[in-house]
């Protein structure tokens, strides 16, 4: 069990790991690092795995973006998204999480994916707004080694079926 929590108290000691992660373009501290040293403890005593990564907000930004305090990154400006990620990977994260928000209108553009990937070397996970099998297929052809379909499990009764759809048009 791989947690991903929201605050203090989305640490269990049931957990296997934990999305050890920094909301890089937050204007709070609180996101950026507070909630990261008032769990470090509990996460060293309980055992879990801890797994850094750097959490970044764009284009409209949700709920996530609201309430983590972040300045989204526009759409049309991949180039902040790409420094964003270089300074995540530079401070020692293991991933980067590039996120639309729940609920996005639209996914993150294959643009600014490929564009940040180009300049990683640690995993690029890319969520938020992805409803359907070609969405998915543009964002793993970008680059995306993890894809997040929150949405899509939000949004419909039929979450097999839409998931499989997902799977055969990536795996084409």
């Amino acid at each position: 069990v791989i947690l991903f929590p929201n605050n203090v108290s989305g640490v269990s000691r049931y957990a296997d790991a934990i999305w050890f992660m920094s909301l890089l373009n937050s204007s709070n501290t609180y996101y950026l690092i507070d909630v990261q040293a008032l769990t470090a403890r509990m996460i060293k005593q309980y055992e879990i795995e801890p797994i850094p990564m750097g959490y970044i907000i764009v284009g409209e930004g949700g709920a996530a973006g609201y309430i983590g305090q972040a300045r989204p990154i526009p759409y049309d400006h991949p180039e902040i998204a790409v420094g964003y990620s270089l300074a995540g990977e530079l401070l020692g994260m293991h991933f980067i999480y590039l996120e639309a928000g729940s609920g996005a209108k639209r996914p993150v553009p294959p643009e600014m994916v490929s564009l940040v990937k180009r300049h990683l070397s640690i995993p690029l996970i890319v969520g938020g707004g992805i409803r359907d099998g070609v969405s998915a297929r543009r964002i793993a052809e970008s680059g995306a080694d993890i894809i997040v379909t929150g949405t899509l499990v939000e949004e419909t009764d039929s979450v097999r079926e839409r998931i499989a759809e997902i799977v055969s048009q990536i795996s084409r």
